[in-house]
């Protein structure tokens, strides 16, 4: 029975990739399908959302969240201020260069200081700590003398075991490394589904799939805006994926098909059974059948929400990149309005959990990081300012948890004007659960030849991906017990790291 039952939900998920290239138009809703089989595994009062947004590249976080201190500075200047673009950023307090060439650390001015509470990690109340020239929203939303909605995880990435930088060169049986290392693909795999390229499920559809039961409607537990990502695929959960404007129609089943309305008709009744998936004799037939049947019906709910609730969520303003000085639209801050608006639904989708997945590019900085990085940071940060501001209006802020996670950090040292592939990696949580204006862990040693690097710089992180994920999920509502299933290696660390406010 177990096997029958593998077999037959593989199939419907080769059934949904498959019926992508099927019929004249295609069905490119085809991983927006229904859950088959959701788990009924626990339920939780009150709605919750988390969102992970994802820097695709490796951020180079050393030059987004950066300890000013004498010691720490004179020795980040030391190894950034060097190379045919300098990527070192000026100290606090210093004026922007109208001169300058655009988005170089002249014209940007000095770092944006920080004043954390040094409650959560004392260990670094010797220290003091800034951020990006360009993250001023985010600056405001971490200095916030009461109320602070946003938090640093220092040097965080994947580890099976916490880890020395004498086990990280040994590398042994006992104690070993996560798999393939500084490569794209698999930490961006290993962040969100915990394993290398391959992995199939991650933590997010882990989390939809237990609580999928609080919904009513589970189809629209696990929302990816503009992307496919494993961290969304559960075991029973499918990811629906919409963009900023909605959900995706079915081609060519409304209007004129090949310029004939009764060639649409016809389509629509030949992919839906006429409207009656039951009359399909063949088993995988009438599966197959029903999935489309209510993938269609689905769209239609989805998209009507998601339009009434366009006027309770203003649109983003504009962003002004550094490296042009002209307004730009903001496609991360469009996406966190999508989300808003599927929130402000919430009631009328019948969801009390959901997870969502938004994105960035371009962190891939081994060149021009200045000029790349800059516009990066700016828009990062106006557009978490303004879902902070729209979750606001809402009333919802204590509603929604987010939180960045990246391919990796970057190495320390400079190949001129960029940095190359490293490991650990500062993020940020933010929302109105969050135990804010504090930065959670040991913040790493600054410069080379030190026990927090294992070459060029790159550090080795000091918290793990599951603790991170596993102070998340125990908020949103995940058991103890489920969250062992969820994160394996989190017998082997601290389970709680403090940030959430349950």
């Amino acid at each position: 029975m177990r096997h029958d039952h593998a077999s037959r939900r593989e199939f419907l998920r080769r059934a949904a990739i498959l019926s992508g290239t099927v019929g004249p138009a295609g069905l490119p809703f085809a991983l927006n399908l229904a859950t088959m089989n959701a788990a009924v595994a626990q339920t939780a009062p009150g709605y919750k959302a988390i969102v992970c947004l994802f820097l695709y590249g490796g951020n180079d976080s050393a030059n987004m969240v950066l300890p000013t201190d004498a010691a720490s500075w004179n020795a980040y200047q030391t190894v950034r201020a060097t190379g045919t673009d300098p990527i070192a950023l000026r100290p606090v307090g210093t004026a922007p260069d109208p001169t300058a060439a655009r988005a170089s650390p002249a014209a940007l001015g000095g770092v944006l200081p920080l004043s954390p509470n040094f409650t959560a990690s004392p260990v670094n109340n010797t220290r003091s700590f800034a951020l990006h020239p360009a993250m001023t929203e985010m600056q405001a939303l971490f200095n916030a003398p009461t109320g602070s909605r946003l938090a640093v995880i220092a040097n965080a990435g994947p580890l099976i075991f916490p880890m020395t930088k004498a086990e990280y060169q040994a590398n042994s049986a006992s104690r070993p490394r996560p798999a393939k290392l500084f490569s794209h693909n698999d930490q961006q795999s290993t962040w969100q589904a915990l394993g290398p390229e391959g992995a199939r499920v991650g933590w997010g559809g882990r989390f939809g799939d237990l609580l999928a039961s609080s919904n009513s409607n589970t189809v629209f537990t696990s929302i990816s805006v503009n992307s496919n990502a494993v961290f969304m695929a559960g075991q029973n959960i499918f990811q629906y994926q919409i963009g900023t404007g909605g959900a995706t129609a079915v081609g060519g089943i409304t209007g004129n098909l090949f310029g004939s309305a009764a060639a649409a008709t016809a389509y629509r009744n030949l992919i839906t059974a006429n409207g009656d998936p039951n009359s399909v004799s063949h088993l995988l037939g009438r599966e197959q059948t029903q999935i489309t049947k209510r993938s269609i019906d689905a769209q239609a709910q989805f998209q009507q929400e998601f339009t009434n609730a366009n006027a309770q969520v203003a649109p983003p303003s504009q962003y002004v990149p550094p490296s042009t000085g002209v307004a730009a639209n903001n496609n991360l801050a469009q996406q966190l309005q999508a989300v808003a608006r599927i929130i402000a639904s919430r009631g009328n989708l019948g969801v009390q959990r959901q997870v969502f997945f938004v994105s960035m590019g371009g962190f891939d900085t081994h060149d021009n990081q200045n000029r790349g990085q800059a516009d990066l940071m700016a828009r990062l940060s106006h557009a978490i300012g303004y879902f902070d501001t729209v979750l606001g209006t809402l009333g919802l802020r204590e509603s929604v948890t987010l939180f960045t996670g990246s391919d990796f950090g970057r190495t320390f040292t400079t190949n001129g004007d960029g940095t190359d592939h490293g490991w650990g990696a500062h993020h940020f949580v933010y929302g109105g659960a969050v135990n804010g204006k504090e930065i959670y862990g040991r913040f790493p040693q600054v410069g080379l030849n030190h026990n927090d690097e294992v070459g060029s710089g790159s550090f080795l992180p000091g918290v793990s991906v599951d603790q991170i994920g596993a102070t998340i999920g125990r908020w949103f509502g995940v058991s103890e017990s489920n969250l062992d299933s969820v994160f394996p290696n989190l017998r082997n660390f601290q389970r709680d790291l403090g940030f959430m406010r349950a």
